[in-house]
């Protein structure tokens, strides 16, 4: 059987004029996280970083209006969403607009279907923020990174249809994971599309070095306790069904893993169930 050689890799300034045509999301979540890092931050500061992108407004204010967020009276402002849901609550809401707003279609060459991309990024990003709260890790961190840790697979699926030839499908009877297939068709893997994208848009260096390691394929990786909790969430979204097809080998909860974190077994569980009540809620927003 013939083996396909490695192609070059996509270039730096080809995965950032694609990772450009996404929505505008990623970037104002970067100045989001940023303002809530400052507890002193005044709500409308972060009402005016949410309008920096009209459509995710719009769905901000759309999803504020839903019974997981919804009261009694309707809004029809990015402000009062701000001021609905409040400080503590407001990187959620956001991150379900976002999700919502970046997964618009499904990513055939991925084999992913739009829904099941949406559901997998909630309720990894849910689960890496409820996991830091007992890791001693910062938490709207870790959910960020939960939200934006397949930015690669987006910007390389938008890679492929723009390929002439179009590289092969993902074929998982053929390739262990993703990480395989993408080294042969794009030269690259997803998490360094990401941690390239990530990186440009000033993302803090906790943040884009978690996001390079959270596959855990390195040694080096299990130093990084925030890399490790990314880690283990993706075992509470593998549990509930939703992983992505090349990546559930990815999220075997070890030993090792949850000593990196000082977490146990019990409390993983514990975990878990917390955060499929809050999903069940929240995905019925989308």
């Amino acid at each position: 059987m013939t083996v396909a050689l490695p192609v070059r890799p996509v270039s730096r300034e080809k995965i950032l004029t694609t990772a450009r045509l996404l929505p505008a999301t990623p970037q104002v979540l970067a100045g989001l996280c940023e303002l809530l890092q400052d507890v002193n931050s005044d709500l409308s500061r972060i009402a005016t970083q949410i309008r920096v992108d009209p459509a995710l407004s719009a769905r901000v204010i759309r999803i504020s209006n839903s019974p997981a967020y919804g009261g009694d009276r309707r809004i029809g402002s990015v402000d009062e969403a701000v001021n609905r849901v409040g400080f503590g609550e407001i990187l959620r809401l956001v991150g379900l607009a976002s999700v919502a707003g970046l997964v618009d279609r499904a990513l055939p060459f991925y084999g992913i279907g739009a829904e099941r991309m949406r559901e997998s990024l909630l309720l990894h990003a849910l689960a890496s923020e409820a996991l830091a709260r007992r890791a001693d890790v910062d938490p709207r961190l870790a959910y960020t990174g939960g939200l934006l840790r397949t930015l690669g697979i987006l910007v390389l699926e938008r890679v492929a249809r723009d390929r002439q030839p179009a590289p092969e499908i993902f074929d998982g009877a053929r390739y262990p994971g993703y990480l395989e297939w993408e080294n042969v068709s794009f030269g690259l893997s997803n998490s360094e599309v990401t941690t390239t994208a990530v990186d440009e848009w000033r993302f803090s260096p906790e943040l884009v070095n978690a996001l390079q390691e959270h596959r855990l394929v390195r040694d080096v990786g299990y130093d990084d306790r925030l890399a490790c909790v990314l880690n283990l969430a993706g075992s509470i979204v593998a549990d509930a069904g939703l992983a992505l097809p090349g990546e559930a080998r990815d999220w075997i909860p070890t030993a090792r893993k949850l000593s990196a974190t000082g977490l146990d077994a019990g409390q993983l569980s514990d975990v878990a169930e917390e955060v499929r009540r809050v999903f069940e809620q929240q995905r019925s927003a989308f």
